[in-house]
């Protein structure tokens, strides 16, 4: 086997063998609000589950030549956000949403996406998606080397769950029916594919 000592590669060349080699990933779509009231949309796949006792989950968002990005800048003076969930019918309007957009510019209208309220928050969630989670702001975490600070880890608290009903049954997700798609490396994307079962040992 290669070995490989990440201190002797470059950040893109770390970021490849990750996003490589740690697959599939959910990807989380992200509204959030800006202090002018633009309604900003970006999608991220470091993301998953932290709690369910509270339901927490994270984000992990990378900075870009040490600058935070508008999500974590939005979420960081809102304190809240909503996460929906990217799935076979929304994945194609999502990702026009990751197109640089100076930060008064509305992703979700470059998009064509329909904003819809919470319930539990100020910041709206988008109607086009089958999940959405309200969130709250439970902690940030700058993580980095030395003074350096390259990512803004982010744990939200779900505060509000919207679930479609065509995918709800008797409290558990039809997967079938959600469709949720992941990210693989590069512009590359994945459908859940064939599913098996493997019981845990008692």
């Amino acid at each position: 086997m290669l070995s490989i000592d990440p201190k002797n590669n470059t950040e893109r060349e770390n970021y490849k063998l990750l996003t490589g080699n740690i697959i599939p990933r959910p990807i989380a779509f992200v509204t959030s609000v800006a202090e002018d009231g633009t309604i900003n949309g970006a999608p991220f796949s470091y993301f998953n589950i932290v709690s369910s006792n509270p339901p927490m989950i994270s984000l992990a968002i990378q900075r870009k030549n040490g600058e935070r990005k508008d999500t974590t800048r939005n979420i960081l003076g809102k304190r809240e956000f909503v996460i929906h969930i990217v799935d076979e019918e929304n994945v194609e309007k999502i990702n026009i949403t990751a197109a640089p957009l100076p930060s008064n510019e509305s992703e979700i209208e470059l998009a064509d996406l329909t904003p819809i309220p919470s319930e539990g928050i100020s910041v709206p969630g988008i109607k086009e998606a089958k999940v959405r989670f309200e969130c709250k702001l439970e902690q940030i975490l700058e993580l980095g080397e030395g003074d350096s600070v390259g990512t803004d880890l982010i744990i939200g608290k779900i505060v509000r769950y919207h679930i479609d009903e065509s995918i709800y049954e008797e409290g558990r997700i039809n997967h079938d029916s959600l469709k949720a798609v992941s990210r693989l490396a590069g512009s590359n994307y994945a459908k859940l594919g064939e599913i098996f079962s493997i019981e845990r040992p008692e």
